[in-house]
């Protein structure tokens, strides 16, 4: 059965590293000792050893210890064999080049698939739908394929921002990208607000937090809905 936590995001503002969703990780992973960590995302240039070392200390404030998905010579056998999984934030036109370099996008999909516990973060997140096509990220490289994990039945854009109302800016804002998303995908696209996450258990998808998130969908006007909502039925 599919277990997986879907954060918007690792940090809130004036909070340190996971600190918001530790609480709910001491369940999530209650029983596991040991974490596999995906460092290819690498959030403003952070080496892998360096990304790997942060989550370690993080980790360690719940009695989980730490290794990066970069540090064995065989990684399938290292995602086949983790007690549990966290893909962290980041880029994510970077983090899905380097599935697909490294060939784990499948075996990673099919491991989450069978029952490991799995934590997502930003980047970590965004590979849970079934494409990274709603990222924010830049392009900074260019990956072989779109498709990522598709573990749960729609897109996601996490760190959701609303318009600011008040502000001069004539920018683009998030609504106005997804809706540009969807004059070419059908794909729902759930824009999950920072301190929000998806819980996953089996087929069925409950968002958790404070706050309410925005569905998309193609040719229908944006809906709000509430923490707590189960999300189960989006894109099916």
């Amino acid at each position: 059965m599919k277990k997986l936590i879907i954060a918007s995001t690792s940090t809130l503002h004036g909070g340190n590293y996971l600190e918001y969703i530790l609480p709910e990780l001491t369940h999530f992973f209650e029983g596991k000792k040991s974490l596999l960590f995906i460092p290819y995302a690498r959030p403003g240039g952070i080496s892998h050893d360096e990304y790997t070392a942060k989550v370690r200390e993080a980790f360690s404030q719940i009695g989980m210890s730490v290794s990066g998905l970069h540090e064995y010579g065989n990684l399938i056998e290292a995602i086949k064999s983790a007690e549990a999984i966290f893909t962290g934030g980041g880029n994510t036109f970077l983090l899905v080049s380097q599935l697909y370099k490294f060939k784990v996008m499948d075996v990673l999909a099919e491991t989450v698939k069978s029952g490991t516990p799995y934590l997502g973060s930003s980047a970590g997140s965004n590979i849970t739908g079934l494409t990274m096509q709603t990222t924010n990220d830049m392009p900074i490289i260019y990956p072989p394929d779109f498709r990522t994990l598709g573990l749960i039945p729609f897109n996601l854009n996490p760190h959701y921002l609303d318009a600011d109302l008040q502000s001069k800016h004539m920018g683009e804002t998030r609504e106005t990208r997804i809706k540009e998303f969807h004059q070419f995908n059908s794909i729902p696209v759930l824009g999950l607000r920072e301190g929000s996450w998806l819980e996953v258990k089996g087929e069925t998808i409950i968002l958790k937090g404070d706050l309410s998130a925005r569905l998309f969908r193609q040719g229908k006007e944006a809906e709000e809905l509430a923490a707590g909502s189960d999300v189960s039925l989006i894109g099916r």
